[in-house]
């Protein structure tokens, strides 16, 4: 037994042997269990819950010991966000804006783009007012240049570790929790600022971007019969270098400036032979910028899956890149040297983190920029572009390659960026210009008075918290109470008063309370006992009560409990006696009506009874276990267990009398039923002469007579209408019988209501009329025309031979006759047969329905739509050939409301996995009709149920790489519609 349960059967021994009268002072503290030992600290090691004496464990030694000044509060030390010196300042990452960050810093360290950037005009003469800038008005650049050089000086001169670059994020309308392609970031970003630099007047500020970044190259094609040679011009802001199958930098640039033989179907058209002629087409570096930027492709298309993935190969670069042998110019200066490399975490091309290695170019020393952390890299032997991937273990990580000094090999890097070597360094920093440097020293004095409210506050916690640790060490000796006068305190406040996370509040002590607002016995195990000297003083500093003295010992529930506990005992000993009672037999009209269900299960419902009594005090006050209870709901808990615990009443009536079945109880004797009584005082009392209810008796009556009466109109119209129940010799609309020229129509719906109640007469109601009009127009014009009676719309009537119409006019009420008569018209031989309905067909009306049924077809809530793949116009049957489990046709107002299991929207996707064809290369066709409309749903392209949807797929372009070359058409990412970077 567990050590809790044991106090409580110790606390409350006393109660089997004393009456309720009886029970003193002494049995009260008993129970409340004063007498129990306190424990002592260091040797009991957690709080005795069932021990109010023990006030061990309830979180004292937090401040018995020594006491850290740190642990007074959760302020960390503000100079922690404050810039180290000689240190670059980072940038926060707004939730997935890694790779924004990265190309930030880099374009930051070109000291020439900054430069530039300082000299654009800015508005911010607007917010300045005489010597200074307005401190009422917050400074907000209105343009993307106006954002980089606020955001290049806060990066030059804050002195906060890091900074945030929201204001830019926003301008360019980015998602910041959707991580985006970085490459083709750098690229939009770099066409839309030399876009918003090319207004500028100087010229110095114009050019910027091709001055630093924009090279120039050739397509050269040569015509292999008449050796013409033919150039295509072309700008480029950075070179797109294949990485498969190369393990060296300088591969790559060789396989992109390699010789292409054009052969066979790929011939090239030469303008002086006039005819396809085989040729060589290659591309030649005219010119090279001073920032040569090298994307290394590790980001490919899929074509198998139709998604990007990521190749994680190791590529070897070095840090000095002599380009002079891949020019076609030989004899300039075209030596560089590596600034940044540009690093993408993780094996997933669409998750990861991004970081930057970038060298100082003033100092020369190589950092680490990831998001707020800034580091230098320091160590015998630097390596650049080498981070471990996220999410992938290290035993399947593939073995870097050995380099020698002055190379790198990464898996990682997806950008490296050379300078073009040159003899002199920087010596003298890039100056902020006046208007910038303000603006900068006022988000400073921001920052500095931020530093000092958060000293503040961290010195008046401090105080706070030695404060309370003095009163903790003086009042925590003084809590016992011995033998001195004592009050109850909950544990719950206790804990909290010794808790430093959180402020102490007024003790709240009601819900512990029972019904006479005094302590209740069961609540002791929440509670401690305290010396009234450190009440007192709890109860001056924090207020609160009800305050629980020795007076709030609740003299009533410890006698109810007494009381209660003594029949428990006592109920096994009568549980036996009404056991032998039951087995003698009832002799003359001594007895008691007693319910079988409540016999069986009187012990069990006693038992809860008297549990039930002895817990009503719990929910005293509302409350239970200090929450508070809804009031409806307690009252509708409380009704459904008085329902299952009531003793005799399985044997009531709805109308509150006696049961008329017998089956359902059983007589007792006047010794047993006095036991019984003893238990459930207000249970129902039935004497053996008490009649059964005389409602009951009438009903039960009523019913047998309207069973037999339902049993003979079911027989009578059985035998009126034979062939009707049975089904047979039914006549047909398609094979009309020859006996007759008129046929009779009624709902389907009424035949088979009607077959139900003569099949069962005692179980369904009488059918008591035909009910046509759910055949009819409200025109009262008939819904179906002969044709579709015959086919889609023969389940929904029935025929109706004339002799069985006149039976059912007798035997039933009908509200409209509808019948169809034949006829001969014409003098031909043989002569034709027209169909007459009365009442004529609706042809509004119908048209109407036939449109519902459309309607209703297309809006479905779970289908089967087929695929079939055609190749070479003949359809391709196999086994993978998917069958699409699609939702209904929904609007989009009901696509955004949660949709229940079962239904799910169409994922076309199946038919990429199933006939290995991309989404892009995929054409879907129904009936003839294109499915080339994204947004329309299924049912308004046509797709119903068991539909067959026809894919014809693309086939690849062989010189695909070829035409892309040439082309350079650069697709921006779909993730980039919307921004500001596509705005221009």
């Amino acid at each position: 037994m567990a050590p809790r349960l044991q106090l409580e059967k110790a606390a409350w021994r006393w109660a089997e042997t004393v009456r309720p009268e009886e029970v003193s002072q002494e049995h009260i503290e008993t129970a409340y269990r004063i007498w129990l030992e306190p424990c002592i600290r260091g040797v009991c090691r957690r709080n005795c819950k069932g021990n109010p004496n023990c006030l061990v464990g309830i979180g004292e030694h937090i401040w018995l010991g020594e006491i850290d000044e740190n642990s007074f509060h959760n302020i960390d030390d503000p100079n922690c966000e404050r810039r180290k010196k000689n240190s670059f300042v980072g940038l926060t990452n707004l939730g997935a804006t890694c790779y924004v960050n990265t190309f930030l810093q880099v374009w930051f360290l070109n000291l020439e783009l900054r430069q530039a950037l300082y000299l654009c005009p800015s508005t911010c003469n607007d917010y300045m007012m005489g010597d200074g800038i307005q401190e009422e008005k917050d400074y907000e650049p209105q343009t993307i240049c106006e954002h980089l050089q606020y955001l290049f000086a806060l990066l030059q001169n804050s002195n906060r570790r890091y900074i945030d670059p929201s204001g830019f994020v926003k301008a360019l309308g980015l998602d910041t929790g959707q991580q985006q392609d970085a490459q083709e970031f750098s690229k939009l970003f770099m066409s839309l600022l030399e876009d918003t630099l090319s207004k500028q007047k100087n010229p110095d500020v114009r050019n910027i971007v091709q001055q630093q970044f924009c090279g120039e190259y050739a397509y050269v094609t040569v015509c292999n019969q008449c050796g013409r040679e033919s150039k295509l011009l072309s700008k480029f802001y950075e070179l797109e270098l294949n990485i498969q199958g190369h393990k060296q930098l300088t591969d790559c640039i060789s396989e992109f400036l390699k010789e292409e033989k054009l052969e066979g179907d790929n011939r090239y058209f030469c303008e002086n032979c006039q005819s396809k002629q085989n040729a060589t087409r290659k591309i030649r570096l005219l010119s090279l910028p001073c920032t040569l930027n090298l994307q290394l492709m590790r980001f490919v298309f899929d074509r198998q899956t139709g998604h990007k993935k990521k190749l994680n190969t190791y590529i070897g670069f070095s840090e000095i890149l002599d380009m002079e042998p891949y020019v076609e110019h030989k004899g300039g200066s075209y030596v560089y040297e590596l600034s940044a490399v540009l690093i993408h975490r993780g094996v997933s091309a669409y998750s990861g983190h991004y970081i930057a290695h970038v060298k100082d170019p003033q100092s020369g020393e190589w950092y680490k920029f990831n998001d707020e952390d800034i580091e230098k890299m320091e160590g015998k032997k630097l390596q650049l572009g080498i981070e471990e991937d996220l999410a992938e273990p290290s035993k399947s990580q593939t073995r870097k390659p050995k380099c020698g000094k002055g190379t790198h090999c990464s898996r990682n890097a997806y950008m490296l960026v050379y300078r073009l070597q040159t003899q002199e360094k920087p010596t003298t920093a890039v100056q902020v210009p006046a208007f910038l440097q303000e603006l900068v020293d006022r988000d400073n004095s921001k920052f500095e008075e931020w530093c000092i409210e958060m000293a503040e506050m961290r010195k008046q916690s401090v105080d706070k918290g030695k404060a309370k640790h003095e009163e903790v060490k003086e009042l925590y000796q003084r809590l016992p109470a011995g033998a001195e006068p004592y009050e109850f305190v909950s544990l719950e406040w206790l804990q909290k008063w010794l808790d430093e996370s959180t402020p102490t509040k007024p003790i709240d002590n009601h819900a512990c309370l029972c019904s006479h607002d005094k302590l209740h016995p069961d609540k002791i195990s929440i509670m401690k006992r305290i010396s009234e000297y450190a009440a007192d003083i709890f109860y001056s500093r924090y207020g609160g009560g009800p305050r629980l003295t020795v007076k709030a010992l609740c003299k009533e529930c410890v006698v109810e409990r007494c009381r209660v506990l003594r029949l428990k005992s006592q109920l096994n000993e009568d549980y036996k006696t009404v056991n032998n009672l039951l087995k003698a037999t009832v002799k003359g009209s001594d007895g008691f009506w007693v319910g079988k269900s409540s016999l069986r299960s009187w012990r069990q419902l006693a038992l809860e009874q008297l549990d039930e009594q002895d817990g009503d005090v719990d929910q005293s006050n509302g409350k239970m276990n200090g929450n508070t209870l809804n009031k409806d709901e307690s009252k509708e808990e409380r009704k459904e267990e008085e329902e299952e615990l009531n003793f005799n009443e399985d044997i009531l009536c709805p109308h509150g009398e006696l049961c008329i079945s017998e089956n359902e109880r059983r007589l007792v004797s006047k010794e047993a039923w006095s036991k019984l009584q003893q238990y459930f005082p207000k249970a129902p009392e039935f004497p053996s002469y008490r009649e059964c209810c005389s409602q009951c008796k009438i009903l039960e009556r009523e019913g047998e007579e309207n069973e037999a009466l339902h049993k003979m109109i079911a027989n009578e119209q059985k035998t009126s209408l034979p062939n009707l129940f049975q089904d047979k010799n039914r006549p047909c609309l398609s094979n009309w019988p020859e006996e007759t020229d008129v046929l009779y129509i009624v709902s389907q719906f009424f035949v088979e209501e009607w077959r139900k109640f003569v099949r069962k007469p005692t179980r369904c109601s009488p059918v008591s009329s035909v009910g046509n009009s759910a055949l009819l127009c409200p025109h009262g014009g008939l819904m179906f025309t002969f044709a579709s009676m015959t086919k889609e719309d023969s389940k929904l009537i029935a025929l109706i031979w004339p002799s069985e119409w006149q039976m059912i006019q007798k035997l039933f009420v009908v509200d409209h006759v509808i019948k169809i008569t034949r006829t001969e018209v014409g003098d031909a031989n043989p002569s034709e047969t027209q169909y007459i309905s009365e009442p004529k067909l609706c042809p509004e009306c119908r048209e109407g329905l036939l449109c519902q049924q459309q309607r209703d077809l297309r809006e479905y809530t779970q289908a089967t739509i087929y695929v079939h793949k055609v190749v070479d116009n003949k359809k391709v049957m196999k086994d993978s050939a998917p069958e699409l489990n699609v939702s209904s046709s929904e609007t989009e107002e009901d696509k955004e409301e949660a949709k229940p299991d079962g239904e799910k929207d169409p994922d076309f996707n199946q038919i990429m996995h199933a006939f290995s064809v991309a989404p892009f290369d995929q054409n879907l066709s129904i009936d003839g009709k294109i499915l080339s409309d994204d947004c329309a749903t299924l049912g308004t392209l046509g797709v119903i149920p068991e539909s067959v949807i026809l894919l014809k797929a693309d086939e690849p372009i062989a010189d695909y790489a070829a035409m892309d070359d040439v082309m350079q058409v650069c697709m921006p990412e779909e993730g980039f519609k919307g921004t500001g970077l596509l705005g221009h």
